[in-house]
């Protein structure tokens, strides 16, 4: 069963891979080709962690991969819907700006004061579901799916809410372990 450890690996790249198509249909209109994609990306996603927890297939390629495939779906869904002025375009450099701080700090972590290790908190776990629950509305009423005015409003600002949150606390506890030297 070893011989198909590369599973999970070959899903986070079909993610990365799905990114192109995804802004393309996303950009030019075709809400729903978008969500049919977001959809074959989540459902790789899901598979994909599935698969490393259950057989172990875990490497530390794929702790790399797959959080950057999930990132980078995200972030262009950001650029994209700020692009087309579905958002404002400081929610997508808020997003964006917050993933930055984060790998910023963990390179200068992990350069400086010690090994760093990707850990998500309940707080960044948190925040990538309410990235990715504000996206899927903004898109299934984009598609046409009738949901109540204020969605758009409501997805802007939890998004916003959780991304100062989650950044603060990654900040707070990872500024705290470096003055600990690391502990």
């Amino acid at each position: 069963m070893q011989h198909w450890r590369w599973i999970p690996n070959g899903l986070s790249f079909l993610r990365v891979l799905l990114v192109i198509p995804f802004a393309w249909a996303l950009a030019s209109g075709r809400y729903r080709d978008a969500l049919l994609l977001f959809a074959i990306a989540a459902a790789t996603d899901g598979l994909d962690g599935f698969l490393a927890r259950f057989f172990g297939w875990k490497s530390r390629l794929g702790a790399i991969l797959d959080p950057l495939a999930d990132k980078l779906l995200l972030v262009t869904t950001y650029l994209v819907l700020s692009v087309t002025g579905v958002f404002p375009f400081w929610l997508f450099l808020l997003v964006l700006g917050r993933d930055l701080v984060i790998v910023a700090g963990g390179l200068l972590f992990h350069r400086f004061v010690s090994r760093f290790d990707v850990e998500p908190s309940a707080f960044g776990k948190f925040n990538t579901l309410v990235q990715i629950l504000a996206a899927l509305a903004v898109m299934l009423q984009l598609a046409g799916v009738l949901l109540p005015s204020w969605t758009n409003t409501l997805a802007l600002w939890a998004v916003t809410v959780m991304a100062l949150i989650s950044g603060g606390h990654y900040m707070t506890v990872w500024g705290l372990r470096a003055l600990r030297g690391g502990a």
